[in-house]
């Protein structure tokens, strides 16, 4: 038999989950959604567990995303699954947030989108010295998800839409600088913290493992990125960053004018209607609306083509530049959908 998906044990008073997809990178799939969604609900209601741990099998990272060639079968062929898919997600990534005990995300290795997800929003959030984090979706004709915009509207000054027009990978020190992570602790510590986690509280324990990380490079950059990044539009940030003085600043306009213009017009948006709404279930809400919308949309399917597919890095964008999307289309991809689905969170 082959060996599940996502592996739950008990020990103690900890409940840990184990994404178990290595050679993926524990890239989500529907059926290990709906095996965290039901576990998460029965320790919930159980006297025995205080504490949930989450990490990834492989050493490679916690998880590298969803699965990204199920989503362009659909997008290629007109299906639905992805809509199914999604609303799970997202209930989960809801799930996680409102949870009535403390959630540790060990964010070790690889955690790109959908990763974000499942850790972005845990209670305690512990980045290792491999952590590399990434929202790349506009990479690919796609948004940041999984309640990605409001993770990163939230993060300090221009540091959220930096990170989600360019997709740029960070390390430990910037993703905490960021607000998407917590606390550092070294690979090494990983067994001796979980043994505590089975016995202490969470943030008792992971405290007593942290330490200080190495350096980033966000705080070094937060002038150019805040002065940048407040344009009114991708246009305006674009031509902000591609004339200012930073050779960093002039490397991340050219990284935008690689990524899908669709996307890119749809993200800005979504980041700053993301800062005004309510919480992080209008969010998710929110960008159901532009997950559906960008799904029949022809950049996404094209985006995975080339990054994914073929692997030619080659995207054919459509339109090709960000100055020739259509307000009316971003809008349309706003617009409200007919039966939403129901994101709420039932018990917690």
């Amino acid at each position: 038999m082959s060996a599940p998906p996502v592996i739950a044990r008990l020990t103690g008073h900890l409940g840990h989950l184990t994404l178990n997809r290595p050679a993926a990178i524990n890239a989500l799939t529907a059926e290990m959604v709906t095996i965290i969604r039901r576990t998460l609900a029965l320790w919930a209601a159980s006297d025995r567990v205080r504490t949930v741990l989450i990490t990834g099998a492989g050493g490679r990272g916690l998880c590298a995303g969803g699965d990204i060639r199920a989503i362009h079968a659909d997008a290629v062929s007109g299906g639905t699954g992805s809509l199914d898919f999604w609303a799970d997600e997202y209930r989960l990534n809801a799930t996680i947030a409102a949870y009535p005990k403390p959630i540790v995300a060990w964010m070790d290795g690889l955690v790109m989108g959908g990763g974000i997800g499942i850790s972005g929003h845990a209670s305690v959030r512990v980045v290792t010295e491999r952590s590399r984090l990434a929202m790349p979706e506009v990479g690919i004709g796609f948004h940041p998800d999984v309640g990605g915009s409001w993770l990163l509207s939230h993060a300090p000054g221009h540091l959220g839409t930096h990170l989600a027009l360019t997709g740029t990978p960070i390390g430990a020190a910037d993703a905490i600088a960021a607000g998407l992570a917590d606390h550092y602790v070294p690979t090494g510590r990983l067994p001796m913290l979980t043994l505590a986690l089975a016995r202490r509280d969470a943030a008792g324990a992971v405290a007593s493992f942290a330490a200080t990380p190495p350096p980033g490079e966000l705080a070094a950059a937060r002038d150019w990125i805040d002065a940048c990044y407040a344009g009114e539009s991708v246009e305006e940030i674009a031509a902000r960053l591609a004339r200012h003085r930073s050779p960093d600043a002039r490397a991340a306009a050219k990284v935008i004018a690689s990524r899908s213009p669709i996307a890119l017009a749809v993200t800005l948006r979504s980041l700053r209607s993301a800062a005004n709404l309510p919480d992080l279930p209008a969010a998710l809400a929110q960008e159901y609306r532009l997950s559906a919308a960008l799904l029949r949309l022809p950049d996404l399917a094209e985006g995975v083509r080339a990054q994914i597919i073929d692997k030619d890095r080659r995207p054919r964008w459509q339109p090709p530049a960000i100055a020739d999307v259509p307000p009316g289309l971003v809008d349309a991809c706003f617009a409200p959908i007919e039966n939403p689905p129901d994101l709420t969170v039932e018990g917690y």
